[in-house]
């Protein structure tokens, strides 16, 4: 059958949701080869995923993964990746910033597959143990507001597709479907892509599968982040509606840097990064953090507006609230399986 699919694929037609659910079935059940794997998300990245092909796939993804069952206005706050910048992890300081400032975070992530840091691995740079039950999870979310859910144990019939995934090493739709399957169910998210069209795709598709509230944001200069470099594009998906608009740093008196002043070689000097932007750390690294955690607190509810966002970012920060979370889930989780 995903034969036929990639044929299909290769011809430059569109699958429907039902002809992605079945290719994915496939995959997740073991029964695609790894190069049969390869020109499957080849051939639809080459094409161009649409909203039908993503959200089907992403469908079957939710229904396979592990759950975690936590009470709360739960928020998630991910990239797509593949934007090669060499940046620190910024969607996971955010993360913490934003439980500093009373956000349920249900961060959902990976190892980095086209960058070099993904947020596990940045995660454990910081000493947390990742490899955590679903339950274990639940604690650490009730307990300091943040909790992490690695995407290699929550989603095992993942398996199959790693290795080759990783030999692929470009930008696939399963950058896309990560954001899109969150085990814990967070409605509220904020989405970092590295292109306008992938933006577009990520909006469309967190709508048809029933987010409730989702910033997907872009920077002009190609950051998966609201960056600091310059102009940023921002979809604010609500209840099922979808507005479009541009920010720049200088519109809430944050000044314009270049990103080559927030890069990291390695987990090591982003986890470094981040220690020092949540104990109080001024500088590019701070400015984009409390950009995007606005982004992050606006999506959950507990801001109006990014200005709004900006000022409860920065208290978080100022206050130690941000550094205590961070802190209390290191250690939390290596007390826990």
């Amino acid at each position: 059958m995903i034969q036929e699919l990639i044929q299909k694929l290769v011809d430059g037609l569109t699958l429907s949701f039902d002809e992605s659910v079945q290719a994915m079935n496939q995959i997740m059940e073991g029964e695609a080869t790894p190069a049969q794997f390869g020109a499957f998300v080849t051939a639809l990245r080459l094409k161009g995923e649409t909203v039908d092909e993503v959200a089907g796939m992403a469908s079957v993804m939710r229904e396979k993964s592990l759950q975690v069952n936590t009470s709360g206005n739960l928020v998630d706050t991910c990239g797509t990746g593949g934007d090669s910048s060499g940046t620190f992890n910024v969607s996971t300081a955010s993360a913490f910033v934003a439980a500093g400032a009373g956000a349920k975070v249900a961060k959902h992530g990976n190892r980095a597959m086209s960058g070099k840091t993904g947020s596990a691995d940045v995660l454990e740079a910081l000493g947390a143990n990742i490899s955590l039950s679903p339950e274990s999870v639940e604690k650490c979310i009730e307990q300091t507001g943040f909790g992490f859910m690695f995407a290699q144990g929550f989603h095992p019939s993942m398996r199959f597709a790693a290795s080759p995934r990783r030999e692929i090493g470009i930008r696939t739709v399963f950058n896309i479907l990560g954001p899109l399957t969150n085990p814990a169910g967070a409605s509220n998210q904020v989405v970092g892509v590295s292109d306008l069209s992938t933006g577009e795709i990520m909006v469309r598709s967190l709508a048809r599968l029933g987010s409730k509230k989702a910033l997907v944001v872009h920077g002009a200069d190609g950051l998966d982040e609201i960056t600091i470099s310059g102009p940023s594009t921002i979809w604010f998906l609500a209840n099922g509606f979808i507005t479009k608009s541009e920010v720049s740093p200088d519109q809430f008196g944050i000044g314009v840097s270049p990103i080559a002043d927030i890069k990291a070689l390695n987990p090591s000097e982003s986890a470094e990064i981040i220690k020092d932007v949540v104990d109080g750390g001024t500088g590019g690294a701070q400015d984009i953090v409390v950009l995007n955690t606005s982004a992050t607190l606006v999506s959950c509810g507990i801001a109006d507006d990014l200005e709004d966002g900006i000022e409860l970012a920065k208290e978080s920060i100022v206050s130690g609230r941000a550094a205590s979370c961070l802190n209390a889930y290191v250690s939390l989780s290596k007390s826990l399986n």
